[in-house]
C-alpha cells in the first residue's frame, strides 16, 4: 500500500474547494505575468525563494516567483521543497517517509530515489512527525500543480539546525540537475509595524541578492536554514539572485501594526 501525507492546511492556508483553489492561483499568477521580462527568460531558475503563508497574505508574492516557471512547464521533471518545521523539532534535514502528498488538486508522487541517495548524507533522516501537520511545504504544492500540471515529482525536505556547508552538500546532486527546480520556502520578519518590517526586509533582500548568508538569521527569516544553504550553494556555482517581489502582510491583506514580510526570489 502506497503511504499518503494527507492535506493538513487545506481549508486553513487555502481553499479546500478544487474549482475555488485552482481559480485563486490561476488569478495570482496572471497578476504576476505583467512582472516578466519582455521575450521571457533564456531558462528556467535554478532555484526559488518563495514565502509560505495563507494565500490571501503571502500568494500574491508565491505567484511572481511560480510564474516564472510557466514557460518551463513541459520540462521540469522534478521539484525539491526545503521549507523550515513549525510544528516538530528538526536537527538536519528531515524527509517524509511517503509515497504521495495529497493536496485538494490531487496526489504528488513523491521522487523516493532521490530521497533515498539524500539520506546517504550526514544529518538527513525520515521523520514523518516533523512533516505531519507542516504547512511550509504543503502550500507550495497547488502552486506547482497549476503551474507544471502533473508530469513531475516532489522530493520534501525540511531544514532546520543544519550549518550551510552540510546542506549544501546533501543539495549538490540535485542543484542544477537536468529538469529539476529547488523551492525554498521562507517568511521574512515577523510581527513588526509596517515600517519596521520594510526596513528590515530590504535589509533581509540585500544580503539575499548578494549571497551573504552570514548576516542571516532566524529573525531575519523563519526559513532561514535553507536560504543559507541555498546562498552557499550560489557561492559555490557563482551564480546570481534577482530579487522579484518584496512586501508584506500588511500590503495584501492584514493591518499594518503588526506584519509578517514576504520576498521571492530567483536564482539562475
Amino acid at each position: 500500500m502506497r503511504r499518503v501525507r494527507p492535506a493538513a492546511v487545506a481549508g486553513a492556508f487555502y481553499p479546500d474547494d478544487p474549482a475555488e483553489l485552482a481559480a485563486m492561483i490561476d488569478s495570482m499568477l496572471a497578476g504576476a505575468a505583467s512582472a516578466v521580462p519582455t521575450g521571457g527568460e533564456p531558462g528556467p531558475p535554478v532555484a526559488l525563494v518563495v514565502p509560505h503563508a495563507g494565500y490571501v497574505y503571502s500568494g500574491p508574492v508565491a505567484a511572481t516567483a511560480y510564474t516564472r516557471l510557466v514557460p518551463w512547464r513541459a520540462t521540469i521533471e522534478r521539484v525539491v521543497v526545503i521549507g523550515p518545521p513549525h510544528r516538530a523539532p528538526v536537527r538536519g534535514l528531515a524527509m517524509s517517509g511517503a509515497d504521495l502528498f495529497a493536496t485538494p488538486l490531487g496526489d504528488i508522487a513523491l521522487d523516493t530515489a532521490t530521497r533515498d541517495s539524500m539520506l546517504q548524507w550526514p544529518g538527513v533522516y525520515v521523520d514523518d512527525r516533523a512533516h505531519a501537520a507542516e504547512h511550509s511545504i504543503e502550500v507550495h504544492l497547488p502552486f506547482l500543480q497549476r503551474v507544471l500540471g502533473t508530469g513531475w515529482l516532489l522530493v520534501p525536505a525540511l531544514a532546520g539546525g543544519i550549518d550551510p556547508a552540510t546542506l549544501a552538500d546533501a543539495l549538490e546532486p540535485v542543484w542544477g540537475a537536468p529538469n529539476t527546480v529547488v523551492v525554498i520556502s521562507t517568511d521574512l520578519s515577523h510581527y513588526h509595524d509596517i515600517i519596521t518590517a520594510r526596513r528590515m526586509d530590504r535589509a533581509t533582500a540585500d544580503a539575499i541578492v548578494g549571497a551573504r548568508w552570514e548576516d542571516l538569521d532566524s529573525d531575519d527569516a523563519c526559513g532561514a536554514a535553507g536560504v543559507r544553504g541555498a546562498l552557499e550553494m550560489v557561492r559555490r556555482k557563482h551564480e546570481q539572485v534577482d530579487l522579484l517581489d518584496l512586501r508584506n502582510s500588511g500590503d495584501t491583506a492584514g493591518p499594518a501594526d503588526r506584519v509578517v514580510g514576504y520576498g521571492s526570489f530567483a536564482i539562475r
